[in-house]
């Protein structure tokens, strides 16, 4: 059947207008529907990114507007998000591979990897044993890896399917002789040693929030969201287990998106150290060893 689009130009603005007419949200790397249209059609294509103008006024093949339309169609219907439609997800420059086993990558720790943490990690150089719990995609293990040469880390999670998809991505990044994937709920089946930091992005999205999550956030699993009635279930037990596992002069740092009241209603005892990210000074927190200790 013959269709009225013949370009990319015409498929991308059909794509923004559909998107925007089914008021989709965007929350998992794209931030309005021009982007995400953009990006689903050109990664499609199998054309770079980072190079729209250049093929807008290109024809396509009644093959390749066939599928576009498929994948416009999925997006907007179904609301699957776009990093599982692609099976690619980006996080501070880098790619992985993605699909409906782990959530879609995304972590404002990621922001704070390049700066090493500083001034609470003295020497990056210094810094040999790294845990990262609940890795999902692995996404952070492998970005800590590039930022601590030096440094080996167990990556962790409770989901096998979830480590199948890390397993991919380290191997994509020839990382697996420095980033040991762990089936482990939180602790318990690591290896008997301590580190110089633990990071972790954990479930932490409270129960009333999580009743009201758009539908785009359903698609992911919901073992990495869901942290119980104040988001906090899996965050204590993670501080709790900190405390055995950090080494001298080790810290601890914790994303919880939106959970700072509750977070700080759960360690009304500890001096929280809030970190700066774009969205704010109130996403991810760090506890040193020595605080620890004192608990």
């Amino acid at each position: 059947m013959q269709t009225p689009f013949l370009t990319l130009r015409d498929l991308l603005r059909h794509a923004i207008t559909r998107f925007n007419g089914a008021g989709l949200f965007f929350g998992h790397g794209s931030g309005n529907a021009y982007d995400e249209a953009a990006f689903l059609l050109l990664q499609a294509l199998k054309l770079p990114l980072d190079a729209l103008d250049p093929f807008l006024d290109a024809r396509l093949l009644p093959e390749e507007i066939d599928a576009l339309l498929k994948i416009i169609e999925r997006r907007a219907v179904e609301r699957v998000p776009a990093a599982y439609i692609a099976k690619e997800a980006w996080l501070a420059g880098y790619k992985f591979y993605v699909d409906e086993r782990v959530i879609v990558p995304r972590s404002f720790i990621a922001e704070l990897i390049p700066e090493h943490f500083a001034p609470w990690v003295a020497d990056p150089d210094n810094v040999t044993d790294i845990l990262e719990l609940c890795t999902g995609s692995g996404c952070l293990a492998i970005l800590m890896a590039d930022a601590f040469e030096a440094a080996s880390i167990d990556a962790v999670d409770i989901s096998t399917d979830a480590l199948e998809v890390a397993r991919r991505n380290v191997d994509d990044y020839a990382l697996a002789h420095r980033i040991n994937l762990v089936r482990s709920d939180l602790y318990s089946a690591l290896p008997n040693k301590t580190y110089d930091l633990i990071i972790t992005n954990p479930p932490y999205v409270n129960a009333d929030s999580m009743a009201r999550l758009p539908q785009e956030y359903r698609h992911e699993p919901e073992l990495a969201l869901a942290g119980g009635t104040d988001g906090m279930d899996l965050v204590r037990k993670i501080v709790e287990g900190a405390r055995d596992r950090l080494n001298p002069g080790g810290v601890l740092i914790v994303e919880i998106g939106n959970e700072r009241e509750h977070a700080e209603a759960a360690f009304p005892d500890m001096e929280l150290t809030w970190l700066s990210t774009s969205a704010g000074d109130d996403m991810v927190f760090l506890l040193t060893a020595e605080q620890l200790a004192q608990e």
